[in-house]
């Protein structure tokens, strides 16, 4: 039985809401990551589940950190001040 490992998965998730947030590149890093696990032909089906859910939490985190860099984007205009850029 294999639940050592998804406990493993389960304890990185509660490790990872107690801190703080973490950079988009680390929350890439642990996605792919979660993919190597997902990859991988000896996976049970409750960890397979357990590594799938935390991959689409950080993915949700990513776009959120996604959306607040988008909206911190901004362009300089012919005065040389900034106003906001507009995603056309």
């Amino acid at each position: 039985m294999r639940a050592a490992d998804g406990g493993a998965i389960l304890a990185g998730k509660k490790k990872t809401e107690a801190q703080e947030p973490q950079s988009l590149e680390e929350n890439f890093s642990a996605v792919e990551e979660l993919i190597g696990q997902l990859e991988a032909e000896d996976i049970s089906l409750e960890e397979a589940f357990t590594a799938y859910s935390k991959g689409m939490s950080l993915l949700k985190q990513c776009n959120e950190q996604i959306d607040r860099v988008e909206k911190q984007v901004m362009k300089l205009n012919e005065e040389g001040g900034l106003e906001p850029l507009d995603p056309q």
